[in-house]
């Protein structure tokens, strides 16, 4: 009984304004017949979905947003490995995927506003050494709410401490 009425919920994609208009621009990308925003599309949703199956529940346009921010992070590092592999057709494909899936991902903090985070985290903290890096991090983790990635803030907070 439970079952279906899961599947009836995320079935329809009821819901979100997000998940809309991702399924507008499918549209729109299969009727223009535009193979890379198609299969970037498709695979976000199926991303949705499978998150939608593990919590049990249909996502809010918040966890929609943060979905399409671990694909657009999975493309990054898609993107790292072709390079260095030396496949440039891949990148070029994974790069314009990036791209489409973005519009749909939180927005990225700005270097500035990084900074100010972790300044912000550190004096409210109190972190003095590198032992309390972790501290600083979740702090400022806990505020950027995905929309800044990890590693960016491990290396700002790292010179911050050592420095």
């Amino acid at each position: 009984m439970t079952e279906s009425s899961q599947g009836t919920d995320r079935g329809t994609d009821q819901g979100t304004e997000l998940k809309a208009q991702i399924h507008e621009q499918m549209t729109t990308a299969m009727r223009a017949r535009d193979q890379v925003p198609l299969g970037a599309l498709r695979m976000l949703l199926s991303a949705i979905r499978y998150k939608e199956d593990e919590l049990g529940h249909a996502l809010s346009d918040d966890e929609v947003r943060a979905v399409a921010g671990s694909q657009v992070k999975k493309r990054s590092e898609s993107i790292e490995a072709f390079e260095q592999a030396g496949r440039t057709e891949l990148v070029e494909k994974e790069k314009a995927e990036r791209e489409v899936i973005a519009a749909f991902a939180p927005a990225q903090l700005s270097d500035e506003a990084i900074d100010a985070l972790v300044d912000d985290a550190i004096a409210t903290t109190g972190a003095t050494s590198m032992q309390q890096m972790g501290r600083v991090m979740g702090a400022v983790m806990g505020r950027a709410k995905g929309q800044v990635d990890g590693s960016i803030v491990q290396v700002k907070v790292k010179a911050r401490l050592e420095g």
